[in-house]
């Protein structure tokens, strides 16, 4: 789309964030290159196993691959059954090659630690330690840190939460997320992130924390959602995210959504260009099917 604003979406999960996300990778490179988008980072659930499908797909588009993965803190056991999954949520990025094999063994480490399947157990000072400036770390969705500690205890305690991960990963690893899905309450949360990163002199960064990659997959996401915890949609409805705004959108509409917030935008795409993993090989695009 030659009218197309560039935009770099650093937190989407595919259809391998296990009955959380209900698009393919696939899907989600596809609508990306539509959009018109500059890179993707993948972020799924404790584990890298959409990613050879992700960058088998991103070789013949322009779209630039970004690796990464949300990791679950805090777990006491496999969450299937759950309608309200536990555990707190840290989303990494990994700088590179280097990044991805340090997050690599950090998450291959916590599956064997947790004896089980589906219950990662990480510490977050040994994931720290591992890190050694190769990745960058998002205060993520309601269920990072920050937001939680945002939500149960005011903007002091998100504050305290931030300066927590800032004092792990280092002042130059820690993006402050924003994150927009329509909710009355996505503004409010995001004028006090931004307060909070601005008095630290973090940088903000605008994110779509993508499920799905068009909006027409909201009623699949719902059905994944309930499939997931064991429910029905009627039991489940008070858990399910009342707007279906989880979605991949353009630059231009990411633009509006958070013109609020001067740089969210184009952090974003200065982080992506440093994270970008280098996959484009010289050899000729394969012919479209």
């Amino acid at each position: 789309d030659p009218d197309a604003l560039p935009y770099a979406e650093l937190h989407a999960h595919s259809s391998f964030s296990f009955l959380d996300g209900a698009s393919s990778p696939e899907e989600l490179v596809e609508e990306a290159e539509r959009l018109g988008l500059s890179a993707l980072a993948l972020v799924d659930h404790d584990t890298f196993a959409g990613l050879v499908h992700f960058a088998e797909a991103a070789e013949s588009s322009s779209v630039a691959t970004i690796f990464g993965a949300e990791l679950s803190l805090g777990l006491s056991g496999p969450q299937n059954g759950e309608p309200d999954p536990e555990g707190e949520h840290l989303v990494v990025l990994a700088r590179g090659p280097e990044g991805y094999h340090r997050l690599s063994r950090a998450m291959t480490e916590a599956n064997l630690r947790g004896g089980e399947k589906g219950r990662p157990v990480y510490d977050l000072e040994e994931l720290a330690a591992a890190a050694e400036g190769q990745w960058a770390v998002l205060t993520g969705c309601r269920k990072g840190a920050v937001r939680r500690a945002l939500e149960e205890g005011g903007p002091d305690a998100a504050g305290h939460a931030l300066d927590e991960l800032v004092a792990l990963f280092g002042r130059d690893a820690v993006h402050v997320e924003l994150i927009d899905h329509g909710d009355p309450l996505d503004t409010d949360r995001n004028d006090a992130l931004a307060a909070l990163a601005s008095a630290r002199g973090l940088p903000v960064l605008a994110t779509g924390n993508v499920h799905y990659a068009t909006p027409d997959r909201r009623h699949l996401a719902a059905a994944v959602a309930a499939v997931r915890a064991r429910r029905s949609l009627d039991e489940l409805d008070g858990w399910l995210p009342a707007t279906g705004g989880a979605h991949l959108r353009s630059g231009r509409e990411m633009r509006e959504r958070f013109a609020r917030y001067p740089g969210a935008i184009e952090h974003g795409l200065e982080l992506a260009a440093e994270l970008a993993f280098p996959l484009k090989r010289a050899k000729p695009a394969l012919p479209k099917e």
